[in-house]
């Protein structure tokens, strides 16, 4: 019989053997945990700072959109950014596999408000998923709000208040059912008190809105947007946040033909929601999302 110790020294030499014959492919597709998908996150940004794709660990033929349209990556903002991004809120989904974020990258006098989502297989990313708009000095709102974290977003679920990811998608769902009908009150979205949004930067509704006592999250002027849709694009679970793609349909609001279209954020806890960040442009009405939900809606 062996000794105790070379029975355990065997061991030990049998499992890194195991691990060692592990092949590539198996590594790979193993399961991205949530250091793994924020990782992948700094890692697009530095490639995209470094003006480099090439850097990233890409699955072959992976792909790409922009703004609901194939892009190639190094194309466009690749080409154009300034500098490393400036702001970033994350949105990890070890569940789907997601790792999403709102990042704001410098483009000489410009800021690039660019919503990414990582579609990720193992350690590869499959698929990137972006929204960009491009605020200019001529913008009419200029983005006040990103100089840091958002309020609230970030924050430690209190005990007893987490949400399941079902519940957490039924209540950020509330927020399209209000625009669809005009009214969050009828649409029994479920503000918390000190709910606010944020809008391309800006505080649109809620604490610290700059139209003061008449913006409050209930008492805000709704346009009716019956054609309002929204696709599941990411639940980090861990967080309490869900980010919705939304196509805000034509309300004759945007021009003609167009609408708002809008990777929307929403921190839930305790059947509320408490804090709100979207960055939008403008596309034609028909856009589609064209990457399918997260999960069942």
């Amino acid at each position: 019989m062996l000794s105790g110790r070379r029975a355990l020294a065997l061991a030990a030499v049998g499992s890194v053997l195991a691990l060692g014959s592990l092949s590539p492919a198996s590594a790979a597709t193993a399961a991205c945990n949530r250091a793994c998908l924020g990782g992948m996150i700094t890692q697009y940004i530095d490639a995209v700072a470094a003006h480099d794709a090439g850097k990233l660990p890409l699955v072959a033929g992976a792909r790409v959109t922009e703004n609901s349209q194939t892009a190639k990556l190094g194309d466009g903002l690749w080409k154009t950014v300034t500098g490393k991004a400036t702001f970033r809120q994350d949105y990890l989904d070890t569940k789907a596999q997601i790792a999403a974020a709102h990042v704001v990258f410098p483009e000489g006098k410009n800021q690039l408000l660019y919503s990414v989502l990582l579609h990720m297989q193992g350690a590869r990313i499959a698929g990137v998923e972006t929204l960009v708009q491009r605020i200019t000095p001529e913008s009419r709102f200029q983005p006040d709000q990103l100089g840091g974290p958002i309020r609230g977003m970030n924050d430690p679920i209190p005990a007893g208040k987490k949400q399941s990811r079902a519940s957490m998608i039924k209540t950020a769902l509330t927020y399209p059912e209000g625009l669809r009908i005009g009214n969050f009150t009828t649409g029994k979205t479920p503000f918390a008190t000190e709910t606010y949004r944020v809008e391309n930067g800006v505080i649109t509704a809620g604490v610290g809105c700059r139209a003061g006592a008449t913006c409050g999250m209930y008492e805000q002027k709704i346009i009716v947007h019956p054609d309002v849709k929204a696709s599941v694009a990411a639940v980090d679970e861990e967080n309490g946040t869900v980010l919705l793609w939304m196509n805000f349909g034509d309300t004759n609001s945007y021009g003609a033909g167009n609408a708002l279209v809008t990777f929307e954020a929403f921190k839930t806890w305790g059947d509320q929601i408490h804090s709100i960040l979207a960055f939008f442009p403008i596309l034609p009405v028909a856009t589609q999302r064209g990457w399918p939900s997260s999960d069942p809606q």
